[in-house]
C-alpha cells in the first residue's frame, strides 16, 4: 500500500476537510483519505496508481491550492504490530 500527502492550502474549517476529502472520493478509488485544516495536509492510502494531477485539479476545483505532493510506503498498523519488533 501506498500513502500520498498533500500539502493543501486553503483549508481553514472542518467543512473545508470535508470538501477536499469528498472531491478526492469523487476523483479516485481510494482506501482512505483524510484531511486535516491545522496542519495543511491530505493524506490518502491507496492500493493501486491513481491520476494524481485529476485529483489535484478536483481539490483546486473546489476552491484550495495543492502546494506539494509526497509519497511514501505505507504500513497498516495493528493491534499486534508492536510484536513483530
Amino acid at each position: 500500500m501506498k500513502k500520498i500527502i498533500l500539502k493543501v492550502d486553503g483549508m481553514s474549517c472542518g467543512m473545508c476537510e470535508a470538501h477536499v476529502n469528498d472531491a478526492v472520493r469523487r476523483t479516485a478509488n481510494v482506501k482512505k483519505v483524510s484531511s486535516s485544516h491545522t496542519k495543511g495536509l491530505t493524506e490518502i492510502i491507496l492500493d493501486n496508481e491513481i491520476d494524481l494531477d485529476a485529483v489535484k485539479r478536483a481539490i483546486e476545483e473546489t476552491g484550495y491550492k495543492v502546494l506539494s505532493v509526497s509519497e511514501e510506503q505505507y504500513e497498516k498498523k495493528g493491534l499486534f504490530s508492536i510484536l513483530k519488533k
